[in-house]
């Protein structure tokens, strides 16, 4: 097998893994056997199973941000653009904490909330990087700091009722809310 299928074959086998168990019920072990290597093979293309886990979900975040970016509707106002977007991110972060790593797992191990962190920052840094590149908006010098405020806000907000909710139906009426009572006043002085 050449370097990239084993890579392939392993993001794989967690991916599947992942989804069925979660992130902190699936072994290293586990991934190597659906995968049909050896545990060693892991750890000579990836350090952890964190790292396994990271390299899964970035690519599915690229492939989402694509996505998100380049098939948005060019009559759609900024406004409508930006709310739009927010809410498209705000469901990708949730399924990836949903579907991948576990509701559990992430409001119990501080691990996996630094985890989280750091890959909502990468999440962040892909949306402003691909937003300012391709929109057809006004912008002036201050945009990719006004766009920032918007995610990051966006951000704080959503995984603070995503870690504090006893429930999914819980998560779904607080996207709910935050979509009507929140996010169009950011979305406006983020314009402003």
């Amino acid at each position: 097998m050449e370097v990239d299928k084993i890579k392939e074959s392993i993001k794989k086998a967690a991916q599947e893994l992942f989804r069925k168990f979660g992130y902190h019920k699936t072994s290293v072990n586990e991934i190597a056997r659906k995968a049909k290597i050896a545990k060693a093979t892991i750890y000579k293309y990836f350090e952890s199973k964190e790292d396994v886990l990271h390299a899964l979900l970035m690519d599915y975040i690229r492939v989402s941000v694509d996505d998100l970016i380049h098939n948005y509707n060019t009559e759609m106002d900024e406004e409508t653009h930006l709310t739009n977007l927010i809410m498209k991110t705000s469901r990708l972060s949730y399924t990836i904490c949903n579907e991948f790593i576990g509701w559990d797992f992430i409001r119990e191990s501080t691990n996996s909330q630094d985890f989280l962190k750091s890959l909502s920052n990468e999440l962040e840094e892909l949306l402003i990087s691909s937003f300012t590149k391709v929109s057809d908006f006004r912008r002036d010098e201050t945009y990719p700091q006004r766009l920032r405020f918007l995610i990051k806000s966006s951000k704080s907000i959503v995984f603070s009722f995503a870690f504090t909710s006893v429930s999914d139906s819980d998560v779904r009426k607080n996207f709910v809310s935050f979509q009507k009572e929140i996010l169009p006043y950011l979305v406006k002085a983020a314009l402003k």
